[in-house]
């Protein structure tokens, strides 16, 4: 069994394993943190799966009146702490931008994430801090990624961004891959609400690799049921050529297997007709 939970709503998802327990979708149930446990909601309820899964944290519960009153009261605190953490950055004059806040009412610690175009010296800052919340607090400068993660958003492709889902690290993409899948070297065709390339470009990246050591060069000249002609065109996605034929110029898609040597290839993955 496994279910999934978000600390925030439309926030990254976090999977449980629901233990002797049935919570319903929107139910507040207990996650066990580091800190103890955390109030979240329940966006999936239980469910069987096919596959394995060890090591899921086990769910403590659902949420009793006690554990929804201390969220409640850690929320307004992390509020709070912005507010103020917004107010003293301007007074101070420091080139900063607050991201987030976490707090840990056991430790009585205030986490404020930020992100600044270049180191920034907060001495100054962190006492006035501490001062005006009366707790510890620590800041900790992050980088576009992870501010795209905090905040959330939107993607290109209308759904929510993937580091603020389900990514949980951040692979490494290069403008190679987006080559390789021919997509457009235009910074805003392929940057994502961080300003860096999109992660996405890592998904199919390594279908593309493979489909281009199989698939005819563009240029090569091939046969196909319709007579001789020349790759003008590939698309990866449905596994198929476009072909301008000799006789005429006319054009025609092709599955790739069909206008590949040897012919075994078509057959295996077509059948015998064509």
């Amino acid at each position: 069994m496994i279910m999934a939970v978000s600390f925030t709503r439309y926030g990254r998802l976090y999977y449980l394993d629901p233990g002797g327990h049935s919570p319903k979708i929107g139910d507040k149930v207990l996650v066990p943190t580091d800190a103890g446990p955390e109030v979240a909601e329940c966006v999936w309820a239980p469910q069987w799966t096919s596959e394995e899964i060890d090591g899921l944290p086990v769910c403590e519960g659902l949420a009793g009146e006690e554990h929804l009153t201390r969220d409640e009261t850690n929320r307004r605190r992390r509020a709070e702490a912005r507010s103020v953490a917004k107010r003293l950055i301007r007074r101070h004059e420091l080139p900063m931008k607050v991201v987030g806040v976490d707090y840990l009412d056991t430790d009585n610690v205030y986490t404020v994430y930020f992100s600044a175009p270049h180191r920034v010296d907060f001495r100054l800052l962190v006492r006035d801090l501490a001062r005006n919340l009366r707790a510890r607090v620590e800041l900790r400068q992050i980088g576009p990624r992870d501010e795209a993660r905090l905040q959330g958003g939107i993607g290109p492709c209308g759904r929510d961004l993937c580091c603020a889902t389900f990514l949980k690290d951040f692979e490494p993409v290069s403008v190679r891959m987006a080559k390789d899948q021919e997509l457009p070297v235009n910074p805003m065709r392929i940057a994502g609400a961080c300003g860096r390339l999109m992660c996405c470009l890592k998904y199919e990246h390594p279908l593309y690799t493979e489909a281009q050591s199989r698939m005819p060069k563009v240029g090569a000249k091939v046969d196909t049921a319709q007579g001789p002609g020349t790759v003008v065109g590939r698309n990866v996605p449905s596994d198929s050529v476009v072909v301008r034929l000799d006789d005429g110029g006319r054009r025609c898609a092709c599955p790739s297997a069909s206008v590949c040597s040897p012919r075994k290839q078509h057959d295996a993955a077509y059948g015998d007709s064509q």
